[in-house]
């Protein structure tokens, strides 16, 4: 070393700490890359995505190559700056090397290469992969070596080096959290349609369904003139043929099939009319949109009948519901449309409709009604109250001040939604 040049010495402690910012930009770069990216570009045949890619494929190697070279860098670097010191401070550059080396190593060869490869993580990882490929074949016999010792010691705390647990694996709230980020890249509709798909597994049929007490059919005990009229005077494709009561349910009359038997025959009767029912198709309560979006697509069908575990009818689901709930309103909906159950006055209330759909108000209204109980507005005061109460009684839910201003014996008929300190309420 006496035989080197100061300079000499300045030039590689340049180059060994230019090697070790080289390094600690590398790492950072290469754990700060976007995974899922990563995968995509590499799908499109983009090189330097591939590198990385193979690289990342054994992260623990690639972390043994990154810090066996930067120790090593790191090492030599504070050897020469020693050496540097000792000929300008004599004794006194031992501490002068020590602080100073540390202070310059800090800067440029660790905070601002990796601040730098955090934020620009490609564009350092992609070149880098170009060196560190070839590098860790030409180390690869070392970097087993000392994978194998730190494995080693990894197993006996009880820890599998082997073991990912699925890191690269989204829940479906860390995926709607990936949707919202991502927001500013896809149209607003697009990113709410994924939202809602994402919502499937927490809806359930009762939350769209067509309430018993609204669903629109026929009674074959009817005369047929009443029946014929009926049918000429529906307005959806798919009528319900019941007798005497829903629950007597005997299929589903198509429209396109009523057409055709009139067509052939203007004497209509009921016992054709009865043959022309298609089988009912009855889905359970409780069950998910997105596992009953599926049992449709799988039975070919569009319309079922939710009953609960005694067989009682309690709604109708139609497939249309369900599309609805992920891409919006897109035709005439069957159930009736929350602005009509809502009245909207001057002084800021809102009156609503015992009948109306919690889920409906809170989308219409921008409300956190709690959706989790009963599914109509009537169900959820009456739970609140734990009693069916008389008109002109006041409540509070989830702050919404709310006055029940007509009642039936079974039922709230409507209620009026006070502006925030309008009225006191009487909190039950």
């Amino acid at each position: 070393m006496d035989q080197i040049t100061t300079s000499t010495l300045l030039i590689i402690l340049g180059v060994l700490l230019f090697m070790s910012a080289y390094f600690s930009g590398s790492e950072t770069s290469m754990m700060s890359v976007n995974r899922y990216r990563l995968r995509h570009l590499a799908q499109q045949g983009n090189a330097g995505a591939k590198r990385v890619q193979f690289l990342l494929d054994r992260p623990d190697r690639l972390i043994s190559l990154i810090l066996i070279g930067n120790n090593l860098v790191n090492i030599a670097a504070s050897a020469i700056a020693t050496i540097i010191c000792l000929r300008w401070f004599g004794d006194a550059g031992i501490v002068v090397a020590t602080f100073g080396l540390t202070l310059i190593v800090l800067i440029f060869a660790e905070v601002t290469p990796k601040t730098i490869a955090a934020l620009h993580p490609e564009r350092i990882a992609f070149p880098s992969s170009m060196i560190l490929k070839p590098l860790l074949r030409i180390m690869h016999p070392l970097v087993l070596a000392v994978n194998f010792f730190t494995n080693g010691v990894m197993r006996l705390l009880g820890i599998n080096p082997n073991k990912t647990n699925g890191q690269d694996a989204l829940s479906s709230e860390e995926l709607r959290t990936v949707v919202n980020e991502a927001k500013s890249m896809i149209p607003s509709g697009h990113a709410d349609m994924l939202l809602s798909i994402l919502d499937l597994e927490k809806v359930t049929v009762e939350d769209v369904m067509i309430p018993r007490s609204e669903i629109s059919g026929i009674d074959a005990q009817d005369d047929m003139r009443t029946i014929i009229k009926q049918l000429s005077q529906a307005q959806h494709t798919r009528i319900l043929l019941y007798r005497g009561e829903i629950d007597d349910a005997i299929g589903f009359l198509h429209a396109r099939d009523i057409m055709q038997m009139i067509s052939k025959s203007n004497d209509l009767d009921k016992s054709e009319l009865i043959r022309s029912a298609r089988d009912i198709y009855y889905v359970p309560e409780g069950t998910a949109l997105n596992v009953q979006l599926l049992k449709f697509q799988r039975n070919k069908e569009r319309i079922g009948l939710v009953v609960d575990e005694y067989g009682d009818i309690q709604g109708l689901v139609t497939l249309e519901d369900i599309l609805e709930e992920i891409v919006g309103d897109f035709t005439t909906n069957i159930a009736p449309e929350p602005s009509e159950t809502v009245q909207r006055l001057s002084d800021g209330s809102v009156i609503v409709e015992g009948a109306a759909n919690i889920r409906d108000l809170n989308k219409e209204m921008k409300w956190k009604l709690p959706t989790d109980g009963p599914k109509t507005l009537s169900g959820l005061v009456i739970e609140q109250l734990g009693d069916i109460p008389r008109s002109q009684l006041c409540l509070q839910i989830v702050g919404h001040r709310i006055e029940v201003l007509e009642s039936s014996e079974n039922m709230v008929k409507r209620v009026k939604f006070l502006p925030t300190g309008k009225a006191k309420a009487k909190k039950k």
